[in-house]
């Protein structure tokens, strides 16, 4: 082929794939309103995305699978009094198969395991505070948004810093840009950064909504990056100089924590939060394959129904139909 046509073919090329782009955005952009009953994935490193809007009447299941004895649940822990209360009020409508949360010894193993025992079928519905992964996706998994969700920054009771953060500050703090709290207005004390354990949903999610998908800075002298995933021990070891995160409803009530303001609002706020004013949000989420038991279903039903949004909102979370 001579080069002029080379040129020719090349940049045919070029405006074929800019229109496609351009197309693909304009299409995206045009979706925002529709409700698209899909499985809500993104890549291991994006960013969080609005999730759909799925009820119990466009919940695309295969039900052929039989019903298990015992309908098993597992995953995050920040999840743990919600799916519990759902579960308690489930048993009354079906009585005949019981749940349990956290398989075998009913601790929670987190969103990360809980999804990958269900990829692996050991249970039969996940509880999951982040986003599927690609290959979560691919392996044929449905997620389910049953409620909304804020993650506060909390610091120990007798920290002398009395101020609040800006979601950059906050970003910094966990980037190891910030490591005093004189750089934030506090004391000239080093900051204990207390990031929580690698299997932890809320980690995931704080990651791709504070840190941009960015890494944290575990080689910073005050990182601490707990073993376990769990908030109550997180929470003791704060001291004066620590700070670490969570989601709200396991801390608004603890006396031994304080929760800072972010960008000047408290995540306690509820109109706040349904506005849109605190900037660190998600969605808490149920996980079933596409194809599964009618009882896994009906557990799923009932979370969406009004029954099991008045939990939601009796627990300290926004039902996922408020406005």
């Amino acid at each position: 082929m001579s080069q002029g046509k080379e040129t020719t073919v090349l940049v045919l090329s070029m405006l074929v794939t800019a229109g496609i782009a351009g197309g693909g955005y304009w299409f995206f952009s045009q979706q925002k309103s529709t409700v698209v009953p899909a499985t809500t994935a993104t890549p291991d490193s994006s960013a969080q995305p609005t999730p759909p809007v799925i009820t119990s009447t466009n919940l695309n299941l295969d039900t052929s699978l039989p019903n298990p004895s015992i309908l098993g649940i597992d995953g995050s822990t920040a999840m743990v009094a919600l799916i519990k209360a759902l579960r308690n009020d489930f048993s009354q409508v079906n009585p005949n198969i019981p749940s349990a949360y956290g398989v075998p010894d009913g601790n929670p193993t987190g969103s990360n395991q809980g999804l990958k025992n269900l990829i692996d079928g050991s249970i039969a519905i996940a509880a999951t505070s982040r986003p599927l992964k690609a290959a979560e996706a691919q392996a044929g998994i449905q997620l389910v948004p049953i409620a909304k969700d804020s993650i506060a920054l909390v610091v120990g009771i007798n920290n002398p810093f009395k101020g609040n953060l800006t979601k950059d500050q906050v970003r910094d703090i966990y980037l190891g840009k910030i490591t005093n709290w004189s750089q934030v207005g506090g004391a000239n004390q080093p900051i204990r950064v207390i990031n929580r354990a690698t299997t932890s949903g809320t980690r995931e999610a704080f990651q791709d909504i504070v840190l941009l998908g960015q890494s944290f800075a575990p080689d910073s002298p005050n990182f601490i990056t707990w073993k376990q995933d769990e908030t109550t021990a997180i929470l003791r070891d704060l001291g004066d100089n620590g700070i670490s995160y969570a989601t709200v409803s396991q801390v608004e009530k603890q006396e031994i924590v304080r929760i800072i303001a972010i960008d000047g609002v408290l995540p306690t706020d509820t109109n706040a939060v349904k506005a849109g004013k605190y900037p660190i949000n998600r969605s808490l989420f149920l996980g079933v394959k596409k194809t599964t038991s009618p009882v896994s279903k009906q557990f799923i039903e009932f979370a969406l129904s009004t029954q099991g949004q008045q939990i939601v909102q009796r627990l300290g979370f926004v039902s996922i139909q408020s406005n």
